[in-house]
């Protein structure tokens, strides 16, 4: 998909701050960080949204949750704590529509959120 910036990112058209990247997925930098360590967790299939998941993506996606766990034990934020995130479509908050991890932490994270 062309039109779609992860898309892009995944296939290394537009730069990222790349932390980790392998076949199926990759880790990388949020523009518009909300804590002191915010991370992107991305498949490289594209998946517009959660909701829109295919039986045959559950590995992927476990994938996804696994790696941002191992990246947060790199960034050194595993015992203090942090957050993962996703955000399904408008009113989940979800801007761009290729699925994505939001990995934060670095910081106390406040309850509720949003």
């Amino acid at each position: 998909m062309s039109h779609c910036i992860f898309c892009n990112i995944a296939e290394h058209k537009t730069p990222a701050d790349i932390l980790y990247e392998d076949d199926e997925v990759m880790v990388f930098r949020d523009i518009n960080p909300q804590a002191p360590v915010h991370l992107l967790t991305i498949p490289k299939k594209h998946i517009a949204k959660i909701s829109e998941m295919e039986a045959e993506d559950q590995q992927l996606v476990g994938k996804i949750i696994y790696t941002a766990k191992q990246v947060a034990q790199d960034q050194g934020i595993s015992e203090s704590g942090f957050r993962m995130v996703f955000n399904n479509d408008r009113h989940g908050g979800q801007d761009v529509h290729h699925i994505h991890l939001h990995l934060l932490g670095g910081r106390p994270m406040r309850w509720p959120p949003g």
